[in-house]
């Protein structure tokens, strides 16, 4: 009868209701937070190659999705209880604990902006009382740090701080917080103070253990070694956690040796760990911390064998087995320049890490990288060879050959590795490999291999459980990373080296063989003029990972390396002056004597190039950049006046421009513009006149020259008719100047691009026009969800039967017409046979040219490196305002806003550009 009667605030009901909601809520509730906090510390782990959170918090994406089990039964239970109270004890002294239970369950669900929302209330309604005002603004900042909020956190644990010091006691998890947030913002030294004073403040004894371990992990980082060692010890023979006491074992002999100067007792005393029973689990944290060990002191062939052997006996630490991949592959990248191999346990890492490790993205970004310093060197070590080869008696050629491809093929047949692989180990030739562990000797007839019919079944059962796979790593993935995707989008082929891997389930390997051995016969530098080009092929492969080195990782003393390396074996290469450069500026500020002495080459030996003028006039190259947009925009202005028919102007302003800025790139271009004027206004022969000045002037141009070319073939084949005319050309598309009489033709199918097409291919007599379309923007598409809620790419890499080559401009207000007849003028003259077209979509902030059509990626990768270094010349906008990029047509129609073309441009760097 009680319970149905409306409280009331009497002095009775209250301690009536203070006592049921002490002891039937709030203290309940406390027990069941106790529990959850112990479980979760039973099953959180902890990634001990980082300084560890403060607080064991479960991830939040974690627990929203955590499926009903006695966790979250627990933390309802308690929001259950908080909101008892104070709906039903409302004149309790308990409605700011109440609140406070609700936060705290709140945020053990991960619902961190409702916890917030609990806390700031609490805050603001309950300031009078100092412990709760400072508890809720403690765990109102873990909220927002949670949120990723950190300088509205950081706010908030200022005036915590403020508070706190008129409280002076229950501090130790207001100060732990906000060590939390220094460590967040990488001012260590003053986490160290806070997570000291935490220690020594009244508060759970694990709790203290664990700060302990953190404190000693940020003495070690600012190397603070002895304190350290302190620290780790005490954490030892404190009521640690075993794997906490496990790796403060593991860093106390790591830096009693670092501290002792012992040389022979710091891995002694760590294998001895290998013989507890209790360290089983464990053999591969304690071969990593052998191997970071040996790294410190510089025997990077013994740290690399004991990484090895932490891979090899990593069972259930995911985390560990990449770290030990990433160790390995640093150390082929930054000590032994085994860039393949590097490249390889760069991508193991990238596999096997999860993606909000904090390194990521740059270890991705490493193994992209890698993948274009590994295909040049792939590129010296082939020519190298071959060259190698090509020295031995002719009659030697085709059994080197064999001897050469045998190991490689079996590899490519197995889908782990291309035939333009790097090769160690053969006296003769030292790139070449080992072919102790490719034959099978030893097997006879039992081996598996050898009976054609076991293979042969074998195939049959494989196909029926799992379809046709292509022959490639890990191919029961069916979501692989970008590193993988990377290294397996291409598989068809090499464009570097020529050669194509085979991917092909019933492909014979006496097959494969017969056509490399032809491919790499066929390619012997057996004549000085192919040894020639096969020097070139090394020589522009080391200017361009010098180049990489310094530009793009901006490692100057791996690019001077490099940059000498080329001089010592060509020192009369065609990238001197560049070269020369490039290793004054690496020296600057380093060896000046040595950047003195470069300079002065370039100075002496080049005195006329754009080198030796920046040096001479550091200005020179804004200078340069305002003349080339003052040339741009004069050829606008006479493209316009093109436009209008207005011949005479052309002409004119063409004679001033070429007179002012002769040696221009856009020279050339001028020239053609004049003589199409001409041939608008005079006879045949004028504008033979002006072709064969431009052939005579420009001859090395590859943009107007070959279609000049083409234009003075077809003249000559035609010349009876051009004689007739009035004037020498007719009828003309304004926004695509033509150089005959249009006619409609049917449409062909696309053809591939040949990158050796002869630019003095004869013209098509009947051409059909160059559309101009402005293309309606293809519907938003919204981003695809995994199951796990988890983003992914609305991108694909599904092969197209269409791609495009595409160049966006990143402002709607530009007029692109006289760059468009540029690309014109490019594929006319190069790609007469390929019937490529460029049209355009114009979007609210950009406007997109797209080449068409390639009929796969390979086709479209090289048109991309025959334009994509006239592409200043071509295109008459500003530099940084365009991108180019190869696209497939399927992904093509979901760039609809800027936001979606820089998406696709990082996802193009990712998975197809290297």
């Amino acid at each position: 009868m009680y319970s149905c009667i409306t409280p009331k605030d009497t002095a009775i009901s209250r301690k009536m209701q203070n006592l049921t909601a002490r002891y039937n809520y709030i203290y309940n509730s406390n027990v069941l937070l106790t529990d959850y906090n112990e479980g979760l510390a039973q099953t959180y782990s902890d990634n001990y190659e980082k300084v560890l959170p403060v607080y064991l918090d479960p991830e939040p994406q974690v627990n929203l999705v955590l499926t009903p089990g006695i966790s979250n039964r627990q933390l309802d239970d308690v929001i259950h209880k908080g909101q008892a109270v104070i709906n039903d004890k409302s004149f309790s002294n308990y409605i700011d604990d109440a609140y406070m239970l609700l936060g705290r369950a709140n945020y053990l669900k991960g619902n961190y902006f409702i916890a917030s929302e609990y806390f700031d209330y609490t805050a603001k309604t309950y300031n009078n009382n100092l412990k709760t005002y400072i508890m809720a603004l403690n765990w109102k900042a873990r909220s927002q740090m949670e949120l990723n909020n950190l300088s509205k956190a950081d706010l908030i644990l200022d005036t915590m701080l403020r508070a706190a010091d008129l409280l002076k006691k229950d501090l130790a998890e207001p100060l732990a917080t906000t060590a939390q947030m220094r460590i967040y913002q990488k001012r260590y030294k003053e986490a160290m103070l806070l997570l000291e004073a935490a220690i020594k403040a009244p508060s759970e004894t694990q709790q203290r253990v664990r700060w302990r371990f953190i404190l000693a992990q940020l003495q070690e980082k600012e190397n603070n070694l002895q304190d350290a060692y302190l620290n780790f010890t005490k954490v030892e023979k404190s009521n640690a956690p075993f794997e906490m006491y496990f790796h403060a074992n593991l860093n106390r002999i790591k830096l009693k040796a670092l501290l002792g100067g012992e040389k022979l007792n710091k891995e002694q005393q760590l294998l001895a760990l290998l013989k507890d029973d209790k360290n089983s689990d464990y053999v591969d944290q304690i071969y990593y911390q052998v191997g970071e060990l040996f790294s410190a002191e510089g025997d990077y062939v013994k740290a690399e064998e004991n990484y090895q052997k932490s891979i090899k006996n990593s069972s259930r630490n995911q985390n560990q087995k990449a770290l030990s991949y990433l160790k390995i592959a640093d150390l082929n990248f930054k000590q032994f320049n085994n860039y393949v191999k590097a490249k390889l346990y760069y991508d193991s890492t990238a596999m096997i890490l999860p993606k909000n490790f904090p390194d990521y993205d740059n270890i991705v970004k490493k193994a992209h990288n890698l993948q274009y310093l590994t295909d040049r060197y792939t590129i010296i070590s082939t020519e190298d060879t071959l060259q190698t080869i090509a020295k031995l008696p002719a009659s030697e050629h085709e059994a080197k050959i064999k001897s050469w491809l045998t190991p490689m093929v079996k590899r490519t047949n197995l889908g782990t590795a291309s035939s333009g692989s790097t090769f160690v180990n053969d006296p003769d030739f030292p790139n070449e490999p080992s072919k102790a562990n490719t034959t099978t000797s030893g097997f006879g007839n039992t081996f598996y291999f050898n009976n054609t019919t076991a293979v042969s079944n074998g195939f049959g059962e494989f196909r029926k459980r799992w379809g046709t796979r292509s022959l490639e790593d890990n191919w029961r993935q069916s979501v692989r990373s970008a590193a993988q995707e990377n290294n397996q989008v291409l598989a068809g082929g090499n464009v570097a080296n020529g050669t194509t891997t085979n991917t092909d389930p019933n492909a014979q390997t006496g097959n494969d063989q017969t056509a490399l051995e032809k491919q790499y016969l066929d390619a012997l530098p057996l004549n000085a003029d192919l040894l020639a080009k096969s020097n070139q092929k090394i020589i522009d492969a080391y200017f361009e990972i010098a180049s990489f080195y310094q530009q793009e990782l901006n490692d100057k003393a791996e690019a001077n390396k490099v940059y000498l390396e080329l001089l010592k074996r060509f020192p009369d290469n065609n990238h001197l002056a560049a070269v020369y450069y490039s290793l004054f500026l690496n020296s600057q500020g380093v060896n000046q004597a040595q950047a003195e002495e470069y300079k002065q080459l370039v100075l002496t030996k080049f005195p006329n190039s754009s080198f030796a003028k920046t040096i001479l006039d550091p200005s020179y190259s804004a200078k340069q950049n305002q003349l080339e947009n003052m040339a741009n925009n004069n050829y606008n202005l006479a493209f316009d006046s093109y436009l209008k028919k207005d011949y005479s102007s052309v002409i004119k302003q063409s004679n001033d421009n070429i007179a002012a800025f002769p040696d221009n790139d856009l020279a050339p271009q001028y020239a053609y513009l004049k003589a199409i004027a001409v041939g608008r206004t005079s006879k045949v022969d004028a504008l033979l006149t002006e072709f064969n000045a431009i052939n005579t002037l420009y001859p090395n141009d590859v943009i107007i020259t070959p279609l000049v070319r083409d234009h003075l073939k077809y003249i000559e084949a035609n010349l009876d008719e051009f004689k007739q005319r009035k004037f020498a050309l007719i009828d003309f598309d304004p926004n695509e100047p033509r150089f005959v009489s249009q006619a409609t033709s049917t449409e062909a199918p696309a053809k591939p691009i040949n990158p050796d097409i002869n630019a003095a291919t004869e013209v098509k007599k009947a051409e059909k026009p160059i559309e101009n379309p402005v293309v309606k923007a293809p519907e938003k598409v919204d981003n695809i969800k995994t199951p796990d809620a988890k983003p992914v790419s609305i991108f694909s890499l599904a092969t197209s039967e269409t791609y495009y080559f595409v160049i966006d401009v990143a402002d709607a207000s530009l007029t692109l017409s006289s760059s468009r007849f540029g690309i014109g003028q490019f594929n006319r003259g190069n790609y007469p046979e390929n019937d490529l077209a460029h049209k355009l979509v114009e979007l609210d902030q950009d406007q997109l040219i797209y080449v068409t059509s390639f009929i796969d990626l390979e086709d479209a990768k090289i048109y991309e490196e025959s334009i994509k270094n006239h592409l200043k010349s071509i295109m008459k906008v500003p530099a940084g305002t365009y991108k180019s990029f190869i696209i497939s047509k399927e992904n093509f129609e979901k760039l609809t806003d800027r936001a979606r073309i820089n998406e696709y441009i990082e996802f193009y760097k990712s998975n197809y550009n290297n």
